[in-house]
């Protein structure tokens, strides 16, 4: 059992390697483009607002509570909101409206022209994202995709998507906090001091 259980280990981390990478050499232009993205937006006093479905969702809080607090570097606290945290909301919208639209009536609600939304789908197609960053688009907001395979509905909708070069969703979501983690330290470093 031991030598099944670390030929696993082993996997896994080796698979993760590959990812990281893989994700590396192909978006590190693109998450440069989506930083500046979220610094302008954020220096002119605009919000962030992020969302997604469950392990996205919880990535849309974690990258949230690193703009709002800090990542590694003292600054001041900046604006940015998982837009999928009120309970609420989030059930009051299902209920009245469908979970389709669980997220667009948030942001049509809450989100401003100059505001950044940040839509998280390993596929790029999950239909309440794409939904709210259709809208996004009408309100004269900024968007970046987190996706993987082959980018999906974000490729057209999203003024950057940054595309994960994988097909295992795990694999997908481990790279997503690695670019949400770099975001959050490029826009600690232009905060840093002011």
């Amino acid at each position: 059992m031991k030598l099944i259980m670390q030929s696993i280990i082993k996997y896994e981390f080796n698979e993760h390697l590959k990812a990281s990478k893989k994700t590396m050499e192909s978006v590190s232009d693109s998450i440069e483009i989506a930083a500046l993205l979220c610094i302008d937006s954020l220096k002119k006093g605009n919000k962030i607002l992020l969302f997604g479905n469950g392990g996205s969702a919880a990535d849309a809080q974690h990258i949230a509570a690193e703009i709002v607090g800090r990542y590694k570097t003292e600054r001041k606290g900046l604006s940015a909101i998982a837009i999928t945290t009120d309970s609420s909301a989030l059930t009051a919208i299902s209920n009245d409206y469908g979970y389709l639209h669980v997220f667009d009536r948030q942001v049509e609600a809450l989100a401003n022209k100059g505001d950044v939304l940040i839509g998280i789908s390993t596929g790029g197609n999950s239909a309440n994202v794409v939904n709210a960053l259709k809208i996004a688009k009408d309100l004269g907001c900024k968007s970046i995709g987190f996706s993987g395979k082959d980018g999906g509905k974000f490729n057209n909708l999203c003024d950057i998507n940054i595309a994960v070069p994988a097909e295992d969703t795990p694999r997908i979501q481990e790279m997503h906090i690695v670019i949400g983690h770099t975001i959050c330290h490029l826009i600690d470093q232009a905060f840093n001091g002011a």
